[in-house]
């Protein structure tokens, strides 16, 4: 039951991720790479961090925050930055189907690192989710954006940044808390970003935002910031790392379907095909028995 728990944690949290999508995808024109990231991951640390004093959580060992402070620096921020420049060269049902690729990257990852035991299932459920968006990338290629290819590039190899974190994240957290771990790593995210923002200039933006912008903003660090990571951190501590992951391909549903009301982007019948592949693929991977 934990990681049946774990699992259904993880999808509300790849939901509200799909959405943040669409909304990334609404401002882009608007505010560069780092101002998103700010405004994702600075709303996202104040929100956070007095709901950890309040709690009194359990923080970090002292000896464990370079660590903690480095993941967060790669994840809020390098990942992030490069999230962002994605979805401004695709739409973001697209980049959302691309980032659906993190399983197999954590899976790969897990193994290497010797966190976690590869096993035919694992191996065949990722497949068919991966397969499913590669096939949904390919055949809606006509339809999408000129140049989408350059954003589906920069989305794959973000993934790296976010499967490192997925598979590394955990022993810190077991060792802490997992609000304690998430507001660090944030916190400290947050700190490279705006200090990158500072030398290129990037709030000047902020003084031509209309109020649906701020809107969408805040919603951006409340909903897709704080609370979608306090559930990932809250599902990373249940389940493994590769079967939180899988549930990463339900975000492109929640992308497609937002950014149809804000922005009028079609969804494609390649884009439902597929999800049904995606959606079999998280099945098949999280519903492995454990061994006696």
């Amino acid at each position: 039951m934990g990681e049946w728990t774990g699992v259904a944690i993880a999808l509300a949290s790849s939901s509200l991720g799909g959405t943040a999508a669409a909304v990334t995808r609404y401002l882009v024109g608007g505010a560069d790479p780092i101002l998103l990231a700010i405004m994702r991951w600075g709303i996202g640390f104040l929100c956070l961090l007095p709901c950890a004093l309040m709690l009194g959580v359990r923080w970090p060992q002292r000896s464990d925050w370079p660590a903690v402070a480095l993941l967060g620096i790669c994840f809020f921020g390098l990942f992030f930055i490069l999230y962002n420049i994605a979805v401004s060269y695709t739409t973001a049902a697209r980049a959302s189907l691309a980032l659906a690729t993190l399983p197999l990257y954590t899976m790969v990852v897990g193994a290497l690192l010797g966190v976690e035991r590869l096993t035919v299932r694992k191996i065949t459920g990722v497949g068919i989710a991966v397969l499913g968006v590669a096939a949904a990338l390919a055949a809606g290629l006509a339809q999408s954006p000129p140049g989408a290819w350059r954003g589906e590039l920069i989305m794959t190899g973000a993934v790296f940044c976010m499967a490192f974190y997925n598979v590394l994240s955990r022993p810190l957290m077991q060792r802490s808390s997992a609000l304690g771990f998430l507001t660090v790593g944030m916190g400290a995210g947050a700190a490279m970003l705006v200090l990158a923002s500072l030398v290129k200039g990037s709030f000047a933006a902020l003084d031509h935002f209309s109020t649906a912008q701020w809107i969408a903003g805040i919603y951006l660090g409340i909903g897709g910031g704080a609370l979608a990571f306090i559930l990932w951190v809250m599902a990373l501590a249940r389940a493994t790392p590769t079967r939180v992951a899988n549930t990463m391909t339900i975000n492109p549903i929640a992308a497609a379907l937002l950014a149809a009301l804000l922005i009028g982007e079609p969804i494609t019948a390649n884009l439902l095909i597929g999800l049904v592949a995606v959606f079999a693929g998280i099945w098949i991977a999280t519903s492995e028995a454990k061994p006696a």
